[in-house]
């Protein structure tokens, strides 16, 4: 079975958590200190995918049903 990420994109995510965990990760826009566990994991995942990493596609978010009247 083919791996999902690839070895680059887990050091990457791994350096992010560190990171975080040192109090020293910042996100992008507002340059906030990140404390959520999920958004570290996001911006590494980020990260690597836009160093090339074997990474899958970033899901969309829901969409909310119309209700017809």
């Amino acid at each position: 079975m083919k791996r999902k990420y690839s070895k680059s994109a887990q050091k990457k995510v791994e350096k992010v958590m560190r990171e975080r965990k040192a109090g020293t990760l910042r996100s992008g826009g507002s340059g906030k200190k990140v404390t959520s566990r999920k958004q570290a994991i996001a911006i590494g995942l980020s990260e690597a995918r836009r160093a090339g990493a074997q990474v899958p596609p970033q899901k969309k978010g829901r969409s909310r049903k119309r209700r017809s009247r």
